[in-house]
């Protein structure tokens, strides 16, 4: 709903402005005017479709508060490992958002690479002994993840670079001018396309750069609405986050907790992926019509 709220918003930003000759830049008020409404929508349809797929085998918990505290008063007040935990979290936090470099200012440059910062915290819990080297190997999930999703993001930058993903937008380009469609059913298709052809990316920002220009390019020249395709094709970019279990960067460490299984993922991901494509072609066109953007 927010162009600060994931990476990729303000490289999709960028790419309009690029498609459009700065015809067409969107600032943050106007982002999240145009996704305010169609961002509430999906969220309140959200719960219930998936309340649908997955109805919960708990449905009524009258006893939760009361059985939260009494499991909490007997963990009793925060130990040792406790606090250095809490306070490897703070440490991590200040140095991704690269505080101590800005506190530096000019003086000298102390920003610290993400991956090195997750090393000292890893680092400190050890030395500490809140982990022990065992507990790291035990994380087999953790692994798991490491080592596929390293191999999906590989293999997909591979595929940019080797031009696969240029032939293939280029296919769908010269497909779409050729077959004298109407722009109403030529837009949709590029959106679709665009959409679920992140089931063979890693990366939203790696499909975002690779796609995102050609399919706006394509879009704009077919004679759809500037403002109507550019913030659907905008929505789609975020929608398609939900798809797999890779998708995203957050997804595999949500998937590894566990808690659903590779065919319930991938089949709530799909059936949200329709819905939200629905709401934002159908509540957003409205919108933004009432908000006179197309």
């Amino acid at each position: 709903m927010f162009i600060t709220a994931t990476a990729p918003n303000p490289l999709t930003v960028k790419l309009i402005a690029d498609a459009t000759d700065s015809a067409i830049t969107l600032s943050w008020t106007t982002w999240a005017l145009a996704m305010l409404l169609p961002g509430l929508v999906a969220i309140l349809l959200m719960p219930l479709v998936l309340y649908w797929l997955h109805t919960p085998e708990i449905k009524h918990t009258p006893d939760a508060k009361r059985f939260a505290q009494e499991n909490l008063k007997k963990l009793g007040r925060l130990g040792r490992d406790e606090k250095i935990m809490l306070l490897v979290f703070v440490i991590l936090l200040l140095l991704w958002a690269d505080v101590p470099n800005l506190l530096a200012g000019s003086y000298m440059d102390l920003s610290i690479n993400s991956t090195t910062t997750a090393f000292i915290g890893l680092s400190i819990l050890l030395v500490t002994g809140v982990l022990t080297w065992q507990d790291i190997l035990a994380e087999k999930t953790a692994w798991d993840t490491l080592v596929w999703f390293g191999a999906l993001v590989m293999m997909a930058t591979q595929l940019n670079e080797l031009g696969v993903i240029d032939w293939f937008s280029g296919t769908i380009q010269t497909w779409l001018s050729s077959a004298n469609m109407g722009w109403p059913i030529a837009s949709g298709l590029l959106i679709l396309v665009f959409l679920y052809s992140h089931y063979f990316f890693a990366s939203t920002t790696a499909h975002i750069t690779a796609m995102m220009g050609a399919f706006l390019v394509v879009g704009l020249s077919l004679g759809a609405p500037p403002m109507f395709f550019v913030l659907l094709l905008a929505a789609a970019s975020s929608i398609m986050m939900t798809l797999t279990h890779y998708a995203t960067g957050t997804s595999p460490v949500v998937y590894g907790s566990n808690y659903v299984t590779l065919a319930e993922w991938w089949r709530a991901g799909f059936v949200m992926s329709v819905v939200n494509i629905v709401v934002w072609t159908v509540v957003g066109g409205l919108w933004w019509k009432l908000l006179g953007y197309w």
